[in-house]
Parts: C-alpha cells; structure tokens; sequence
C-alpha cells in the first residue's frame, strides 16, 4: 500500500495527534525537539514549533480545548497556544517528574493531566489550579511507559509499565484498586504469553488505548493493551456483579450500576495474522463507525487494522473474522493515529517521514 509522505522533521518521528475539530489537522513530533503542523489538504507543513527542550516523547490536546497542545521532553511538559505563531512561549509548563516522561494523557472531561515517567511514578497535575494533584506510586517496579484516563468514569485512570504490570487506579485516592501482572507464568488459570513462538519476548505493557466515550452503541467499554510479547490484549473494563447478576437474570435487565475492574480478556495475537515481535502502540479508530476498529503498530514493522468486537461475542475467532488489514513498512512503528474522515491513517516509524495511508 502506498503511503503519502508528510516532511518536516529532521530526526526521528516518536509521535502524533490528530485533531478531532479540525479534520486533516495533524500535529507530529520528533527526536528534534520540534511540533510540525499539518493539513492533510496541503502538501508543505502549515508551521514549526521549536519546544527547545531536546526529544519530544509524547505530545495530547488539553482536553477538548484543541487550541492548547501539551508536549512532554526529557521531565518537563509545555502546554503551548497553537494560534499565537509564530511566538511559541509556553502559556504553562509544569516540572513535577524526577525522570524522563514516557507518555502524557488529559483527561477529556476534566482539567487534569497525566505523565508517565521512568521512576515507575505517575503524576496527575491540576491544570485549573496548575499544581501537582497526586503522585500514583508504589505499583509499577518499574518504567512506567504509558497512562492514559478512562472517558466515562470520572477520577479511573489506567497505566501500564516495562514491569509487565497493568494497572486501574482510582487517581482521586492514588490507590491502585486492580492490577494484572503479565510477567507471572499463569494468568488466571491461563498462561499469559500467546504462546512458544512469543516466550523469548517479555510481556512487557507499550501502550494502552482507551475508545473515546462517544464509541460506537453496542460496543464493549474496554481497554486495548500493546504487549512486548507480541500480543494485544482488549479488555471489558465493566461487568455486572455477582450479586446483580444472580438477582438480575430472571429479569433480563441490565444493571444501571456497572463495577469497574478488569473483566474478560481476549487476545489478537499471531495465530490470528497479528504481530511476530513487540506491540509498540494501538489506537482505537476515529473514521467511520467510531471505535469499531483496532489498530496497532509493531517492532515487526508491519500495522494491523482488527474488527475487535468479534472477539466479544460466541462464535469462533478467525483470521478472515478478526484481522480485516495488514501493512507491511520498511521501518518499526513508534506511534500512529487515525482522524475522523476519509479514513487516515497517520503512521510515525523510525525515520524523519510522516506516512499517511488510506484504509479504506
């Protein structure tokens, strides 16, 4: 498949946004410390920003104010006004990690941030008030790679780490209220790695992906998990319990009040067409049936389009059910997107290039 190529970048890409206001707005980062802009109608980059605080390593909009990106280099964060170019002076930064930040998240209900950092740390800023709120620690043993807010459940946030922890914390206590290791020889009663093929790859968690609130009706509200062992994990995140199962199903009515944890677990992995080595990044699909599809990037430098919900329901998995696309780079995959037209897919790999396929 061939890919439209987006220049602007001197080094190597690490990240990318697109915006959901603005469709065919895309805003990237790279190794050389610098935002580009660009319009998907356009064929050079609308604008630069130089953050002039070395590698960029994560970049999201402040919430559904797409006017205010925040940026993540080294251990601080900018929140930067995308209309006042070319003067790029940061409206806020913020210094709270001791350690590089691996990825950022904002909350899109709320006013907080959160940074994910080497320490295993994850602090949660109030951007209102423009202080650190709370530190989530005492989990993850380990790098702290990803973190992200659940969008329908006010104060859940879920990390993961290259500890092989995944982890529901309820932010408004700093307590850790579910938590899966991925590293134990059993899971559950089940083995956690896919398989022989996957054993010599730890189960380390890359990237978490959360659809946004608005997703498809019917859908499942889950999390999809980008593991070093080559898999990708989607998890139900609410379940009925016991108790309201057991008084419920003569009724056949569904509970209004959900608890949330980590429930049944499906996986994507190789024996379905999916990855050969580590699941670097996921995203859920903007285009289309929003949340419909599942996307994911790999050290085997190849990209998987997944109808996810088959998974969900009773008939058997297959290749031809669940995998619907599969695209082989020349390069590992460090970061993608989608935006909610015309069904783009924004790909940031090892190199200086931003690639955009269409997947229709």
């Amino acid at each position: 498949m061939k890919a439209r190529r987006l220049q602007g970048h001197k080094k190597e890409l690490t990240c990318c946004i697109a915006s959901s206001a603005r469709p065919g707005l895309i805003a990237s980062a790279a190794e050389d410390g610098c935002i580009c802009w660009h319009d998907l109608r356009c064929e050079d980059v609308l604008y630069a920003i130089d953050v002039g605080r070395g590698s960029i390593s994560s970049l999201c909009f402040k919430g559904e104010n797409e006017d205010v990106i925040c940026a993540s280099a080294g251990t601080t964060i900018a929140c930067l006004d995308v209309r006042l170019a070319p003067s790029w002076k940061p409206l806020e930064t913020y210094d709270h990690n001791k350690e590089e930040i691996n990825q950022i998240a904002f909350s899109s209900k709320s006013y907080f941030l959160a940074s994910a950092d080497d320490t295993g740390d994850v602090k949660i800023i109030d951007t209102r008030q423009q202080c650190l709120y709370k530190t989530l620690r005492a989990v993850h043993t380990s790098i702290c790679s990803t973190v992200q807010f659940l969008s329908w459940k006010p104060w859940t946030a879920i990390t993961g780490g290259l500890d092989s922890i995944l982890a529901l914390w309820d932010f408004s206590k700093g307590r850790a209220f579910d938590v899966i290791n991925y590293g134990l020889p059993n899971l559950d009663g089940r083995v956690s790695s896919s398989g022989a093929g996957q054993c010599y790859n730890p189960a380390f968690v890359h990237s978490i992906a959360i659809p946004e609130i608005e997703i498809l009706p019917g859908l499942e509200r889950v999390c999809a998990v980008a593991k070093g062992d080559g898999v990708i994990d989607v998890i139900k995140l609410e379940h009925e319990p016991s108790s309201t199962k057991s008084s419920c199903s003569s009724k056949k009515s569904v509970p209004k009040n959900l608890s949330i944890g980590f429930g049944k677990r499906v996986q994507l992995d190789y024996t379905l067409g999916g990855h050969t080595a580590a699941v670097s990044c996921v995203s859920f699909s903007k285009f289309g049936e929003k949340g419909k599809f599942l996307i994911s990037g790999g050290n085997d430098a190849s990209i998987k389009l997944w109808n996810w919900s088959k998974q969900f329901h009773d008939a058997p998995s297959t290749c031809d059910r669940d995998l619907i696309l599969s695209i082989d780079l020349k390069r590992k995959v460090n970061w993608l997107c989608t935006t909610p037209d015309l069904e783009n897919l924004i790909v940031c790999d090892t190199s200086k290039v931003l690639k955009v396929y269409t997947v229709s």
